[in-house]
């Protein structure tokens, strides 16, 4: 599993005009799943993404997390970050898993971070979406399950 976390000021996701989920500010994540993840990939991502600090203190360190700092989270399932680029000019997205493996997986993370007690907004899974932020710092990190 594979998360790109970029702090954001405010983002939101739009597909087919309509907006599917906006925040005013906190994360948008970059969710990639592979075929060999499971829900212990999962849980040790969100709970890495839900204690990461990457927020700053009153000194001016990153040293608070999102729950500590406040702010939400827009969840995008990003299939691409799985794409291999190493031959040839057009990526192989072999290494991503199948919506059937990704889709629970992607649902049950959301999950997972709601239980930290985090509101998550969301995409819509395998559809065509805009995704709008306004980048915060910029910060931005990946974060991947630990058993890759």
């Amino acid at each position: 599993m594979r998360v790109v976390i970029q702090r954001s000021k405010k983002a939101s996701v739009t597909v087919e005009d309509k907006v599917t989920g906006a925040i005013d500010y906190g994360y948008v994540l970059l969710v990639g799943l592979t075929h060999t993840d499971t829900l212990e990939d999962v849980q040790y991502v969100a709970k890495k993404v839900a204690e990461i600090r990457l927020w700053e203190d009153e000194e001016g360190k990153m040293n608070k997390s999102i729950i500590e700092h406040g702010g939400d989270i827009l969840s995008v399932s990003q299939f691409t970050l799985y794409g291999d680029t190493r031959k040839g000019r057009r990526p192989s997205f072999i290494d991503a898993a199948r919506p059937e493996v990704a889709l629970p997986l992607w649902e049950a993370f959301n999950e997972e971070l709601r239980k930290f007690g985090l509101k998550v907004e969301t995409g819509i899974f395998g559809a065509m979406m805009d995704v709008s932020l306004v980048n915060d710092g910029p910060v931005t990190v990946i974060v991947e399950s630990k058993s890759k």
